[in-house]
């Protein structure tokens, strides 16, 4: 038996091997993989090892990326009863997830029975992070785990399992291993920068406020809001506002369309004269340190080396236009500190203008509008005002890009 600590992580794709696992793995866990591909899980019990390939450094000496090996995983299917022993693990002290935020609904269930069984076998204080790119996905899966038990369970649970939020960001793009030499079919790119900022006062352990294993790369805050405020409104929404304008030239990665003038002049717009005013206004951040950060961002996605895909970056088009998220969230921010708007609804309308028949949320965004009338629905999607300054600039951002656009 491994005397490390034990880290689960659910979701073996490219996110989890990319980010999670090697900042876990890094820091002494022992790293079990958990998910529904029987052949991806088989993959990693056979392998035990994978590479991750930094995907914008410069280089070694002799000019080789970098890859950082991850070794000793192991996998489990989260369908089985070898999940629930692995919860029961006296040596485990952490849950990851990164599933996305619809599968916590499917996950909850072989968390609560886990739980249920640890309090049996006498295991000790864990903590569950659901590393979602949501604000407060692990409150929601908190909540749907809680529903789950109950009695001793839920009492035992309130005591031994810490459920802190947390914000994640990392881009890690689509990743053909053959093209990068890679020894691994499970090798992964990721780009260089990641920031894994986690709720401190929320875990539970032998110290208050921190993790019995520390975690390099993590960082333990007590006012998560604004960060999460922070990256959804800068990384987020600029990395849409990209997509959209860029899909609507015809343009294919995210590094392509940053490089276009006018697509960098709507993003730099939105970032620091709107969300960034906005966001400064709001959580007292220094401007000039502030700035600095939007100007990273943007480097990030000039990086050629990551070929983000537009496409995949646009998908779910009514997700990002909800109300508190990427796009219409700093807009709302904006209109509450009465800071005046060009740029946010240019990257609104063309997300609105996103065509993609592959995309359910395209498909069903664009039959609204014509149902509803372009005026209505907007109204019916952001909740700003029929007349107001931001709904008539989002409608004629609309008329200009629909005019122009050209056909992917």
């Amino acid at each position: 038996m491994s005397v490390k600590p034990r880290a689960i992580h659910f979701g073996a794709g490219n996110i989890g091997r990319g980010f999670i696992a090697p900042l876990l793995s890094q820091s002494g866990y022992h790293v079990v993989f958990t998910d529904v591909d029987k052949d991806l899980i088989d993959t990693i019990n056979e392998e035990k090892s994978y590479g991750v390939h930094i995907l914008d450094t410069n280089g070694t000496e002799d000019g080789e990326k970098e890859v950082q090996e991850i070794i000793h995983v192991k996998g489990v299917l989260s369908t089985g009863n070898d999940l629930i022993r692995e919860i029961e693990h006296p040596k485990l002290k952490l849950i990851t997830t990164a599933v996305g935020l619809p599968i916590l609904d499917k996950i909850a269930p072989a968390l609560a029975k886990g739980i249920k069984a640890r309090r049996a076998a006498g295991g000790g204080t864990i903590n569950i992070i659901a590393c979602e790119n949501a604000i407060g996905a692990t409150a929601q899966l908190a909540e749907k785990v809680r529903k789950l038990l109950d009695g001793q369970d839920a009492e035992w649970a309130a005591q031994h399992v810490g459920f802190p939020n947390c914000s994640v960001d990392r881009i890690v793009p689509p990743f053909n291993p053959e093209e990068h030499d890679a020894e691994s079919e499970l090798d992964v790119g990721v780009e260089e920068f990641f920031e894994w900022v986690v709720e401190g006062p929320s875990l539970k352990g032998e110290k208050p406020g921190a993790l019995d294993v520390p975690i390099d790369g993590m960082t333990l805050t007590d006012n998560l809001a604004a960060y999460n405020e922070r990256k959804l409104f800068t990384l987020n929404a600029g990395h849409a506002i990209v997509a959209y304008l860029g899909h609507l030239k015809g343009l294919q990665t995210v590094d392509e369309s940053i490089a276009d003038e006018e697509i960098a002049a709507v993003v730099r717009g939105a970032l620091h004269e709107e969300a960034g005013a906005a966001l400064c206004r709001k959580h007292n951040f220094e401007e000039k340190a502030h700035g600095k950060y939007i100007e990273k961002i943007i480097t990030r996605f000039q990086n050629a080396a990551v070929k983000d895909d537009v496409v995949r970056v646009g998908r779910q088009p009514l997700r990002k236009l909800g109300r508190g998220d990427r796009l219409v969230g700093p807009a709302r921010m904006c209109t509450e500190y009465n800071i005046s708007m060009r740029h946010l609804p240019r990257g609104i309308a063309a997300a609105l203008l996103y065509h993609n028949e592959e995309d359910e949320q395209s498909v069903e965004m664009r039959k609204a509008i014509e149902e509803k009338g372009l005026e209505k629905y907007i109204v019916e999607l952001t909740g700003f005002e029929d007349g107001s300054d931001i709904h008539k600039e989002i409608l004629k951002s609309y008329a200009e890009l629909n005019g122009s656009k050209k056909v992917a």
